[in-house]
Parts: C-alpha cells; sequence; structure tokens
C-alpha cells in the first residue's frame, strides 16, 4: 500500500500506503485557516526546534536524535503560517499570471510545512503515542482548513487559470505543461469554481470530515489493540509453532499480563494464526475478535462515524457537480467512472466465487473425513486449507518458513532482484538517526555508483503501530528543489524472541517486494517538480509498480538467490521449490473473493448519493454483499467496513478497486517480461525509463500505452490468479 503524503502545496494530487497504503492524509476542510493566525514562535523556540532549519543529514533526512514529540505541533503551526504567506504573495502579485510567478513559485512553497508532515506523517503511522494522536486530532481540521484556503483562494485561481487559458501558446516543455494541467484541475476538482457560498459549505463538510478521518484512525488503532485475544490456557494454543509461542508470551509480559498469552490483531479479518490453531473455540474467538473489534458500542465504535464519512463525502461531491463521491474520485483515475470499474469487478466476481465454492468443497470433505462433524466457517478456513494443500501438493508452511528469514530475503532477494533489474546497490546506514530502534536505513547507488537515494524499513509490529504494509517518503525527490528520495516501508511481522531469527512465510516475502516496487517507484523518480514526481500518480495505477514488483519474488533466479536454510545456509530443496510453485494458485478464489468483497464494498458505500438517508453500518454491509453475490459465510471481505482503514483514514476510498486494476496492468507487463527474456539489465532499464521514473508526468494511459504497445488486456490476471487455464502451447 501507498501512504498518502499530507498536502503541503496547491498543485499536490492527493496521493502519496500494500501494500498497501497509504494514507493519513489531511483532507481538504474548513473555514479561515488557523495557520494565518497563530502566534509566531520564540526565537528561543525556534532555535531548539529541529524542523525550522532544513536537516544537515545525507539528503536531508529527518534528524529523529533531535526531533522531541514536542516539536511536531509548533513546526506544523509555523509551517502553515508560512505557507500560506507564502501563497498569498503569489495570489497578491501585482505582474500578470505566468507560468514561472505562479506554478513554479507554488511548487517552491511550503518547505517547512512539508518537512515536518513527511516526518510527522511517518511517526505518528509507525510509532504513535498518546501525544501525537492528540496532536493529530487537533492539526487534522487546521490542516484540512490550511488546505481550504489555498485551493479555494479565488485570486491564486484566477492566476491558475489565467495561465492555463493560455497553455498552447507558452512553449511549455511536456512536464511543465502537464503541471499546468494536473493543477488546474485539482482546483476545479477542489471546489475553486464554485460561488462564495458554496465555497463556506464545502470549507464545513471538509472540517468535519477530517476531524472524523482522524478520529476513525485513532479510535481503529486504539480497538484492535484492544480486541486482542488474551488466552491464560496455553493447551488453547496448540498448533502454534514455539516462535509464535514466544512471542505471544512476550506481548502479554509488554501489556503487563505475565503468565498470559496475547494473539495481537492485524488489519485484516483473517488472522495468520488461524492457520495453525488446533483448538477450535480460540479460532472462533480469535476470529470474533478480530470482526468485532470496532463494533463493541463502547467509546471506539466505528460504525457511526462511517455512516456519517460516507454521507459528508456524498455531499460534498454533490455541491462540486458529481452524483457521488466515487464519480468524483474516478474521474481522474485511468478508470474514468465507477460504471467501468465497477463492471471490471463485477466480471470477476463469477470465476471468483465459483473457485472458492469448490475450494469450500475440498476444505468440507477434510473436515468431514476428520469426523469434524461440523460445517466449514470463516474461522475453520486457514486451517483446513492448510491442510487441503499439504495434502493437494505435500507442501507445509512449517517447512518453508526456514528458508525465508527477514534479513537474507531483504539482502538476497529484494534488494538482488533490484541490482539484476536496474544495477542499484545498497549499503547500510548506522549513523542515520531513525524514529525506533527497529528501524533500519540503506544508502542506495545507481548502477554507476551515483548514491541516489535513501531507503528505511521498519518490519516488526507493534502495538503502537497502525496495521498492514505501507510506502511513503520522508524527502520527495525533485530536480527543481534539487532533492533526492528519502523512501520508508514498514511492515507488521511478528518480531522474534531475542536471538531467534525473524521467519516470514512466504505471503510476507511477497509484501516486501510489493513494498519495495512502491520503493523503486520512488527511488527511480525523475521529475522536475516535486507534485509530479514518484508515486504522486493515480491511485489506480499506484499499485502497479509494487504488484509487479511481486513477480520477482518468485522468479527462479532471485527465488535461488535468497530461499536459503537461515541455519545450514543450504538452498531450498528443488523439490520444495517445485512444490511451491506447483501451489501457486491454490485457495486464488478464496484470495480474490475476499479482495472483490472489500472493494464492492469500499465502492457501494461511496456510489450513494448526497440524497440517500443516513445509513446503518451493518445492514448496508450485509446488503451490499448480498446484491454482489459476495455473501458466503465462509469468505468474509478482507476488511469489513468498521474497520476498514484503507477507505475511512486513508486515501483509497473509493479506490480500493485499484488493487484489482493495478494486478491487471502488473500481470499484462509481466507477459512483456516473459516475452522479451525475463529478468534482465535491459529489460529493467526500460521499464525504468518508462514507467517508473516518470510519476505523474505524462497522461497514465499514455505512458502504459508507450511502455506496452498496446491497452492492457485481463487474460494474463486470470491465468496468474488461477481463474483461467493458460493456454497450451
Amino acid at each position: 500500500m501507498l501512504r498518502l503524503r499530507t498536502l503541503v502545496i496547491a498543485s499536490s494530487i492527493a496521493l502519496g500506503a500494500c501494500s498497501q497504503s497509504s494514507n493519513d492524509a489531511a483532507k481538504p476542510a474548513a473555514a479561515p485557516a488557523p495557520a494565518s493566525t497563530a502566534a509566531a514562535p520564540s526565537a528561543e523556540a525556534t532555535a531548539s526546534n529541529p524542523f525550522f532549519v532544513a536537516s544537515t543529514l545525507p539528503f536531508q533526512a529527518p534528524p529523529f536524535d533531535k526531533i522531541k514529540e514536542a516539536d511536531y505541533q509548533p513546526a506544523i503551526e509555523e509551517g502553515m503560517k508560512q505557507h500560506l504567506a507564502e501563497i498569498e504573495k503569489i495570489a497578491d502579485n501585482p505582474e500578470p499570471a505566468t507560468f514561472e510567478n505562479t506554478f513554479v513559485a507554488m511548487e517552491k512553497s511550503g518547505a517547512l510545512l512539508k518537512r515536518v508532515n513527511h516526518a510527522f506523517d511517518g511517526v505518528t503511522g509507525a510509532n504513535t503515542s498518546d501525544l501525537l494522536q492528540k496532536v493529530q486530532e487537533e492539526e487534522a481540521p487546521k490542516q484540512a482548513a490550511h488546505q481550504d484556503a489555498i485551493m479555494l483562494n479565488s485570486k491564486l485561481f484566477q492566476r491558475v487559470e489565467s495561465v492555463y487559458n493560455q497553455r498552447d501558446s507558452l512553449k511549455l516543455d511536456p512536464e511543465s505543461l502537464r503541471l499546468v494541467e494536473v493543477t488546474y484541475k485539482n482546483f476545479v476538482r477542489a471546489g475553486a469554481k464554485l460561488s462564495d457560498a458554496d465555497k463556506t459549505k464545502l470549507k464545513e463538510l471538509n472540517k468535519e470530515e477530517s476531524t472524523l478521518s482522524t478520529e476513525f484512525t485513532n479510535k481503529l488503532l486504539a480497538a484492535t489493540k484492544d480486541a486482542a485475544l488474551v488466552v491464560d490456557d496455553k493447551s488453547k494454543l496448540a498448533g502454534l509453532s514455539d516462535a509464535d509461542l514466544t512471542a505471544a508470551e512476550q506481548a502479554g509480559k509488554d501489556r503487563k499480563l505475565d503468565g498470559k498469552w496475547v494473539l495481537s490483531l492485524q488489519n485484516t479479518t483473517q488472522q495468520p494464526e488461524l492457520q495453525s490453531l488446533t483448538d477450535r473455540s480460540t479460532r472462533e474467538a480469535l476470529f470474533k475478535a478480530s470482526w468485532g473489534r470496532a463494533e463493541k458500542g463502547d467509546a471506539n465504535d466505528t460504525r457511526a462515524l462511517i455512516s456519517r464519512l460516507a454521507q459528508l463525502r456524498a455531499e460534498r461531491a454533490k455541491l462540486i457537480g458529481f452524483p457521488s463521491f466515487a464519480a468524483w474520485t474516478l474521474e481522474d483515475q485511468m478508470a474514468k467512472t465507477p460504471d467501468a470499474a465497477i463492471k471490471f469487478m463485477e466480471n470477476l466476481v463469477p470465476a471468483a466465487t465459483a473457485r472458492a465454492r469448490s475450494e469450500a468443497k475440498d476444505i468440507q470433505a477434510a473436515i468431514d473425513q476428520q469426523k469434524g462433524g461440523f460445517k466449514v466457517e470463516a474461522w475453520d478456513w486457514p486451517i483446513y486449507a492448510e491442510q487441503v494443500r499439504k495434502a493437494k501438493y505435500d507442501l507445509d508452511e512449517t517447512q518453508i518458513k526456514p528458508y525465508f528469514e527477514l534479513d537474507n530475503v531483504l539482502k538476497n532477494g529484494v534488494f538482488f532482484a533490484a541490482n539484476q533489474l536496474y544495477g542499484l546497490t545498497f549499503k547500510e546506514r548506522n549513523d542515520i538517526p531513525v524514529y525506533q530502534p527497529d528501524v533500519r536505513v540503506f544508502e542506495v547507488f545507481d548502477k554507476d555508483g551515483t548514491s541516489i537515494a535513501l531507503f528505511y524499513c521498519d518490519y516488526f509490529k507493534r502495538d503502537n503501530k497502525n496495521g498492514g504494509a505501507w510506502m511513503s517518503n520522508f524527502v520527495d525527490q525533485s530536480k527543481l528543489m534539487g532533492t533526492k528520495p528519502v523512501i520508508y516501508n514498514v511492515a507488521n511481522f511478528t518480531k522474534p524472541a531475542a536471538g531467534q531469527p525473524a521467519l516470514l512465510s512466504f505471503g510476507d516475502v511477497v509484501t516486501m517486494f510489493h513494498e519495495f516496487g512502491h520503493g523503486l517507484h520512488g527511488i527511480f523518480a525523475d521529475s522536475q517538480y516535486p507534485s509530479l514526481s514518484g508515486t504522486a500518480t493515480a491511485r489506480d495505477f499506484v499499485e502497479f509498480p509494487s504488484q509487479f514488483n511481486e513477480h520477482w519474488a518468485s522468479d527462479p533466479k532471485v527465488f535461488a538467490n535468497y530461499a536459503k536454510h537461515y541455519q545450514t545456509h543450504e538452498p531450498m530443496p528443488q523439490a520444495l521449490v517445485d512444490k511451491i510453485k506447483k501451489a501457486s494458485t491454490f485457495n486464488k478464489g478464496y484470495d480474490m473473493t475476499e479482495l472483490l468483497a472489500a472493494a464492492l464494498l469500499d465502492m457501494n458505500w461511496h456510489s450513494l448519493s448526497a440524497d440517500a438517508p443516513k445509513q446503518d453500518a451493518d445492514t448496508f454491509e450485509t446488503d451490499a454483499l448480498k446484491k454482489d453475490k459476495l455473501d458466503l459465510s465462509y469468505v468474509p471481505p478482507r476488511y469489513r467496513s468498521s474497520y476498514f482503514q484503507h477507505i475511512w483514514g486513508n486515501d483509497y476510498a473509493a479506490g480500493y478497486y485499484a488493487y484489482l486494476w493495478t494486478q491487471m496492468l502488473s500481470d499484462d507487463s509481466f507477459e512483456w517480461f516473459k516475452e522479451h527474456g525475463g529478468l534482465t539489465r535491459d529489460n529493467g532499464d526500460r521499464f525504468r525509463a518508462l514507467i517508473l521514473s516518470r510519476g505523474n508526468t505524462v497522461d497514465l494511459s499514455k505512458l502504459y500505452h508507450d511502455w506496452r504497445g498496446k491497452e492492457p488486456v485481463v487474460e494474463p490476471m486470470l491465468i496468474d490468479r488461477g481463474l483461467k487455464e493458460a493456454p497450451k502451447h
């Protein structure tokens, strides 16, 4: 997932977290910008706050060794004040509007605000605290109001529109022309053409939405922590590995629950431990803890919030001139319309659910063979699917994990593939300060030895970290600003006990490749303007490089280089490799169905009109799944409405379909690689030049067509995901 970069310049696109993603943007909001009236910081405060000067570290990386939690809020406030003053100077310029004095000036504005927001977004996502959450809640509506003060500034928009109307006669280079067109469209989509009365209404809606979205994120984090399953009888955890038991015991100690075991929840509906737990009552308890985490009727219940958020978004879309929030969102995406996205997904449902039902029969047969005496439920699927996989393919997850030690996967898998394709090399930097001891930093060198980026990775689960996995920037690449990219990847793998190796599932391995695919999109950014750089693309394009990079996890040359036993360092036996390959499409009906259920649920919420009544979250979800023929009791949505962080707290609203859309792009592109020799430097260099380096500097449909030579087709995706037989040659 791609984590959203907070908007700090008027021309920014609302993007930039798998893998996710993704993410804590200050959304447009409120009336007079509080930043303009914030008290100026004292000279003493300015001198002691590290954000008030550009970082002197390599690549202007954040000086986390100097940053205190108390530094963020005054820097955000002062950043908004300075930025607004810069914007007002541009808007009030008595000279005629030009590309340089309007668009370039906007691109250069907001340096302090951008600097602090990048660091703040990173830390609040991965290492938050009560104080930081309080700052988040206070500053979110202010930052939204600040954004409105820019995007709804009539004098500024007049200058933007003046240059836009002259654009064909200005002889701008292609990237500059693209900046003019994207910026103008962003202003219009933000409400710049509304009447003053409607702008006031829009600000009120934006302020409320920003406040509720931040509230949702913080409630969900608390709800997820509180919903962790606490077990006081070790026998109830039968089936878990020694490493998992040790981790659960340590989690209990961390919560001062000595003598108890704690199974913390990840962000998805299904939980990793369900694959191993043999006690059915424990499985059910863990599943239900996940399923109902944010629906307890307590202070952290999110259902009323999401119902209101859906309503607010529909009202905002109507005010700007769109029939629904989904129509507003998709207008500048590759899919263009909700109908196109929905039709794309609906066409996948029959094949996905048919395969899921077939898989369910195999699972039920395994249960019956063992005289289980029950019908398969959602909490039974993971463990019995694993048993079916063992029976069908003689493949056991516990056989696989010893070959996937995290550090080896990172260096000899993720980094190795990047070296083979693009010539990159990596050197760990222990002198760059980090925000938490588990975080590691690597300097990235290009094929000619030039230092081009910093890469941070933060892989282990913590109670004060949002769920899932994502990528974002601490520093954006821009030739205009003279900055190189500082990128980070975050995940939620189980941290091993001291002295023990971090062993991964193959799914975790794929997550690492996915998030590093986002990382490469940022590392290779080669744009003049920061707001068009790297991952600042449409949502249904931005997951393309990340999902494409997943393919290299199973490339024979790459796989052989990292799949080595953590103790003996012996390569994985070929027989086991063959089993993994043979089982690669196993359970794909389930996987696709849970993803479709979440994506269509998102689209249903955001296709509501402003005239629709406020929805009951439970009823709405049930009805939507039934309408879309995705109400399979044993295949729950990957995310339910009440804990769907992507769409309520991040920037994937009406955009979760992008994971499916970009699967099509990534699988279609990988066909090109297979047709042209696969893992070669020439192929990698071409992909870098035509896709990874271009950011949003070219219309994305054209960008893809220029790279692929034709429009994308869905057949490779269907074959790769096991929904269609590969043609026989």
